[in-house]
């Protein structure tokens, strides 16, 4: 459980990092001479439209939406398994013949190994899922912001500036 929480923390940082990085500030010039402060007007009211066309802001920091939800554990799974595999031996060397121990033993192990499996596999599985969720959180930012930026740069070009 503690390992889940670790990773998925871990998860939900590197896309709050990463997310900036992979999406690459744009570059400008002025193509026609302009004034370093006709050039900040001029970023900041093609700022205002690409974030009003776009819905995005990239001076806000990406929020992450809810995780999945975490699956309930599956309690004592090689123990549960381990008594449930040893009523069953049990019972099927009843019917074989035997005193029942001897498939009760058999029926444990057998038990424990299933249970233990299975544990594994629904963590296993709860792993997968958390993985999932932060790469769509990735993959989404990274869109918004790439749309983001080629709105910002068509309204630059559009009033003279190279754009990079």
């Amino acid at each position: 459980m503690k390992t889940t929480i670790s990773t998925l923390a871990f998860l939900v940082l590197a896309i709050v990092v990463a997310g900036p990085v992979l999406a690459q500030e744009v570059v400008i010039y002025p193509a026609k001479g302009q004034s370093q402060d006709q050039m900040e007007k001029d970023k900041y009211e093609c700022y205002r439209w690409a974030k009003e066309q776009t819905g995005f802001d990239p001076m806000q920091q990406p929020a992450a939406t809810e995780p999945p939800p975490k699956q309930q554990p599956q309690k004592g799974g090689a123990v549960r398994g381990a008594a449930k595999g040893a009523a069953l031996g049990y019972g099927a060397g009843k019917v074989f013949g035997d005193s029942g121990s001897k498939g009760a033993k058999y029926g444990a192990a057998t038990g424990a190994v299933v249970g233990g499996a299975r544990r594994r596999s629904q963590q296993r599985e709860q792993q997968h899922a958390e993985q999932q969720w932060a790469q769509e959180q990735t993959t989404q930012y990274t869109q918004q912001r790439n749309n983001y930026n080629r709105n910002y740069a068509a309204c630059l070009e559009g009033r003279d500036y190279t754009v990079k």
